[in-house]
């Protein structure tokens, strides 16, 4: 019997991306606590939000268990050693895209999956150089109303992307969820495409 793929996100992005790949599953989103730890790295961030995702929907999914393998994922952006998430307002949304201007930046993330017998998380870490934004490109593009819920708020697959000057890494983690990786990982778990 083959193994059932769970994606414990909502995300319409990594849903597109495991389907792009040829992996079949179905989302299962969970909620939970997203604030950071005192003292808590990016890096950390990242690894531990995927992780409790994936322990999370492990412990709340209804389904066979033993023909069950959760993949969960978090992305969040890093500049200057700390995570830009979501814009709380417009001025929030400003100082975010005044300081990723013409400056490069972190992007981090983390895929955690698990099934009955073990769990695994792995990150990976692209950079991002932005080009010099001028008040008025950065006031049209929150008029736009796509930054208003992403993290660094900014979306590569979307408008924000021809701020983008170039990438060094894996440019789907930007999106969401490292492809390459992903398939090695699922793989590790007996997920087929």
């Amino acid at each position: 019997m083959a193994k059932a793929l769970i994606l414990a996100s909502a995300s319409p992005r990594r849903t597109a991306l495991l389907t792009q790949m040829g992996f079949a599953h179905q989302q299962f989103a969970v909620d939970i606590d997203e604030s950071p730890r005192n003292g808590e790295t990016p890096l950390d961030l990242v690894n531990r939000l995927a992780t409790e995702k994936a322990s999370t929907a492990w412990q709340r999914w209804q389904g066979n268990r033993a023909q069950t393998v959760i993949l969960a994922s978090d992305t969040l952006i890093a500049f200057e050693g700390k995570p830009l998430g979501k814009p709380a307002d417009k001025t929030d949304y400003k100082a975010m895209l005044n300081a990723l201007s013409d400056n490069r930046h972190q992007v981090l993330t983390a895929v955690s999956v698990r099934d009955s017998k073990r769990q695994k998380t792995i990150h990976v870490c692209t950079y991002v150089d932005f080009a010099p934004l001028s008040e008025e490109e950065i006031e049209a593009y929150w008029q736009t109303g796509e930054p208003a819920d992403k993290a660094g708020s900014y979306a590569i697959q979307g408008i924000g992307g021809q701020f983008v000057k170039s990438v060094t890494g894996s440019a789907s983690s930007v999106v969401g969820l490292p492809l390459y990786e992903t398939r090695c990982l699922l793989k590790e778990f007996g997920i087929e495409q």
